[in-house]
């Protein structure tokens, strides 16, 4: 039996977002574990899975997930959008079925991670993903700094997160403490029609006097 880990779309409808192959893996299975119950049951209907009769739990209240593994079923792990377990809760779902010898899959579908990762033109041979920096000016300031220097010294594109609300906080932290030249892509609304993705120096984008606004966002930071 194996526990497949199923892509959600970053936005708008499933059938655009995910390939015929994994449509028609994830229209055979019976059994669910989620991130949101509302959102995986808008996302399964979609696909036009009969979705009173599956059985879909909650990542985090079901006592025995990987039940339907031990009863010879497959089972399906899905976050509320982009790939589980990828700065989306599922890991250590993930974990326990590779302890317990049970087969994971990954299926093809959106991250938007790697989607941004791609259309920055920034460093994709060295990266690393930071995930969410502190809420605090000076502790996240001092994060910045950090993620700027490692950047420069390793070569390597840091990649991270914010809640939507704080992106513009974020964006202003970032052009006041990075060097002039260090590189910053932003890639907003991944995959819907009015998705973004603005690759500058620091130096143009102080020029630019940019806002993102309450958007899903991810930043991509790449310093000389």
């Amino acid at each position: 039996m194996i526990l497949y880990c199923i892509p959600t779309p970053l936005g708008g409808a499933p059938r655009e977002a995910l390939p015929a192959p994994a449509i028609t893996l994830i229209r055979s299975l019976g059994d669910f574990v989620v991130e949101n119950a509302k959102s995986a049951r808008a996302f399964l209907g979609a696909l036009d899975l009969p979705v009173r009769e599956l059985s879909i739990k909650v990542i985090g209240e079901e006592p025995d997930p990987l039940a339907p593994l031990r009863a010879k079923r497959s089972l399906g792990l899905l976050s509320e959008a982009g790939c589980p377990a990828i700065a989306d809760p599922g890991a250590s779902l993930v974990e326990q079925a590779h302890r317990e010898g049970f087969r994971v899959v990954p299926l093809v579908g959106p991250s938007s991670i790697v989607l941004a990762l791609m259309a920055s033109g920034l460093e994709g041979q060295r990266f690393a993903f930071c995930g969410y920096l502190p809420r605090e000016a000076t502790d996240r300031k001092k994060a910045i700094v950090e993620l700027e220097r490692r950047s420069r010294s390793e070569k390597e594109t840091e990649i991270f997160i914010e809640t939507p609300y704080r992106n513009d906080v974020l964006l202003a932290a970032l052009l006041e403490c990075c060097h002039p030249q260090t590189r910053l892509c932003v890639a907003a609304d991944l995959t819907l029609p009015n998705e973004s993705i603005s690759s500058r120096t620091i130096a143009e984008w102080r020029r630019t006097k940019a806002a993102i606004g309450r958007r899903p966002a991810v930043f991509l930071l790449l310093a000389d």
